[in-house]
């Protein structure tokens, strides 16, 4: 136990110091060292106590100084832990960069539209409208959440704003039936030609395409199960496995005719394939269904890179696209716009929009013909076409056949 300046006892975890604070500390299960300095024993006493309830109960005692600082990271680890991991490292990094710079040492009380107008216009000449949108979703949330669990009694983002626009839906990249063809063409002699031909028969995500593994593939009944994903940290230099996106994600895709030849292609060179250390390796992540541990078998992956034998990141697809654009002639893109190739595509030949939204895995089917589905030149022509066929002929008399007259 501690003892104050005249060697009296303050407690276990209490101690008074030369300059005559009392410092109250204790451990948190993380092994940090959490430490606060009072100028009475009470207060210490007060502090250590709600503090140690709040870390053995996994809750967030109240007070008056609470900062913003302190309320993110309990928001983060308690109330919004079961997202995606990615929606939750994009949280994490909009609060570090931009938010917590502005308002993380701000008692959570004291904190006004005028502060989060702040962390926005801040971004305004450095960052792009969506990553702006991003910050204010996330300190939109963040917030919400204190007063929705009675931490602040008004929300502060009440009536503020972004200015700088986001990327408009038409200005998202998608192929047309010429520039596929090109594209093809140029991927046909490349190495990923059946990663790229798979995505436009499939539409599925590059990370369900990376974390794609033979388990997934019903050879009987012809159809490829996405229940998982995987991505490169670059930051952290390691491979992560992951539940799909949303619990939409999981679904079952019946399999083309080429999209099985690919697949089986592939299956049959599976064993003469390089193979890395890297596919040693065994991941576990959670199901996010049924929150069971679940584990994905590096070597049983579909696809590998033909040289080093290690999966391919998406990083370096899109490298290698860009490479395949200009030898075919074409806007470069990103390995997602084969994603929209694919929805636009599937809209054209007279697939349902129910049907496509669960293809795709999408929980809304607005962001399936909002964002996935584009129209082209191409299908403008075909819908005139459509509508001159079904329009019936003129006769002589300047009737249409089959219209009654009244």
């Amino acid at each position: 136990m501690g003892k104050n300046l005249k060697g009296k006892e303050c407690g276990k975890g209490i101690y008074q110091r030369k300059d005559g604070l009392y410092s109250a500390r204790y451990y948190a299960k993380n092994g940090k060292r959490k430490e606060k300095y009072f100028e009475t024993l009470p207060e210490a006493k007060n502090w250590l106590a709600d503090a140690r309830y709040e870390e053995r109960h996994n809750l967030i005692v109240t007070s008056p100084d609470m900062t913003v600082d302190k309320w993110f990271e309990y928001w983060i680890e308690n109330i919004v832990c079961d997202l995606a991991p990615n929606t939750k490292r994009n949280y994490q990094e909009r609060y570090k960069w931009n938010i917590q710079p502005v308002i993380g040492a701000m008692c959570i009380a004291d904190v006004k539209p005028m502060h989060c107008k702040a962390v926005l216009n801040r971004m305004e000449t450095t960052y792009a409208g969506s990553t702006i949108r991003q910050a204010y979703i996330t300190m939109g949330t963040m917030l919400k959440s204190a007063v929705m669990n009675d931490i602040i009694a008004k929300h502060p983002m009440n009536g503020v704003r972004y200015t700088k626009p986001v990327r408009a839906v038409d200005d998202i990249k998608y192929l047309t039936v010429d520039e596929q063809e090109k594209f093809l063409e140029a991927a046909a002699r490349s190495h990923n030609y059946r990663q790229y031909a798979l995505l436009l028969e499939t539409g599925l995500r590059t990370a369900e395409l990376i974390g794609l593994t033979w388990d997934s593939i019903d050879w009987k009944k012809r159809t490829l199960t996405v229940s998982k994903s995987l991505e490169y940290r670059h930051s952290q230099g390691y491979w992560r496995a992951g539940p799909p996106k949303t619990q939409k994600s999981y679904r079952t895709i019946p399999l083309t005719d080429k999209a099985y030849s690919i697949l089986k292609s592939c299956y049959d060179e599976k064993d003469s394939r390089k193979k890395s250390e890297t596919l040693s390796q065994i991941l576990e992540y959670i199901d996010s269904r049924t929150g069971e541990k679940k584990c994905l078998i590096m070597h049983d992956l579909v696809f590998v890179n033909w040289r080093t034998g290690e999966p391919a990141k998406n990083s370096s697809y899109d490298t290698h696209l860009y490479k395949l654009c200009d030898e075919a002639g074409i806007k470069r893109f990103c390995m997602h716009a084969l994603r929209h190739t694919y929805a636009t595509r599937a809209i054209e030949r007279g697939v349902q929009p129910k049907v496509l939204q669960q293809l795709l895995g999408h929980a809304s089917i607005k962001t399936t013909m909002d964002r996935y589905v584009h129209v082209t030149d191409e299908s403008l022509v075909n819908a005139i076409r459509q509508f001159q066929q079904a329009t019936p002929p003129v006769t002589k008399k300047g009737r249409k056949k089959g219209v009654q007259e009244i």
